[in-house]
């Protein structure tokens, strides 16, 4: 098989990403001023583009796999032409209309507007679904500037992601409309899902993907119990199965291994002293695989 080429972009999706491979065991170093970094897998090929491009170039078969956010798939128009392997959850947003605090949306659209955005195709799609009498303006970067409450104003309207919000109300804006949500995702260029020898490794790299994100969700406790104790116990504990249960040196009781939702671990503690464990302790997970 030829080398898997993986598209990786600038920015948060690389941070994100770069720290997903590196917890898999996919180590990879991109030496200054370049854009190929190197790696300890021997049948994977790294390119570092900007992620407005990833699903173009996997849309054309430049490339085998790219990590990209929903929303510039669907900007690019090529949904249909990649194929979504997984949504890695990373750097969630909504891509937002947002007007200013002062200004009422429905009187604004009575009259011709115009949008500030990078994102061309989906205001395009948004100013004829609400039948907007719109002119695009063409941003690049930051974007909040240019939609004030005053006559100087470039546009009207705001068309731009959002995670919490809190940049739009620094800048006095609300928003009045989400257009889509949007996450990091893994793709995959239609080419290299039909081959079989391709596609099987991009199916395990799935398979650790979510092995990692499985278990960053998770912990590993261990506790003991008496033999009193034990069903008690085995019946209050959650766990994703069955728990590990193994007899105490002594014939004095039982070492029990759960894993659990992070979330779960401030009232389960409680929880398990109550039940009558004792000597627990928490750790990490690497990786869960079911």
């Amino acid at each position: 098989m030829d080398k898997l080429k993986v598209l990786l972009a600038k920015g948060r999706i690389y941070e994100s990403v770069y720290e997903l491979l590196n917890d898999v065991g996919i180590s990879i170093h991109l030496p200054e001023r370049t854009y190929f970094p190197t790696t300890n897998q021997k049948d994977l090929a790294f390119q570092v583009v900007k992620p407005q491009i990833t699903s173009l170039l996997l849309a054309q078969n430049k490339a085998d796999v790219g990590f990209s956010g929903k929303d510039w798939v669907y900007e690019n128009g090529v949904e249909d032409k990649v194929e979504e392997i997984m949504d890695l959850g990373f750097d969630g947003v909504r891509i937002v209309a947002a007007i200013p605090e002062t200004k009422d949306f429905d009187k604004l659209l009575k009259g011709p507007v115009t949008i500030a955005t990078e994102y061309q195709s989906l205001s395009r799609k948004w100013v004829e679904s609400k039948k907007i009498d719109g002119e695009i303006f063409r941003t690049w970067g930051t974007s909040e500037g240019f939609v004030q409450d005053n006559e100087d104003a470039l546009a009207q309207i705001l068309i731009d992601n959002t995670s919490t919000g809190s940049s739009l109300k620094a800048n006095r804006l609300k928003i009045v409309d989400t257009l889509m949500e949007s996450s990091t995702r893994m793709y995959a260029s239609k080419e290299a899902m039909k081959d079989p020898e391709k596609k099987q490794k991009i199916m395990e790299l799935k398979m650790l993907f979510e092995a990692v994100l499985s278990a960053r969700s998770r912990v590993m406790l261990e506790m003991n119990v008496s033999k009193e104790n034990f069903d008690a116990l085995i019946k209050g504990i959650p766990s994703m199965k069955s728990p590990t249960v193994s007899p105490l040196f002594g014939d004095n009781g039982y070492a029990v291994k759960i894993a659990v939702k992070k979330s779960e671990v401030p009232t389960l503690l409680p929880q398990l002293k109550k039940l009558g464990a004792t000597d627990i302790l928490e750790y990490q997970l690497r990786k869960v695989m079911c």
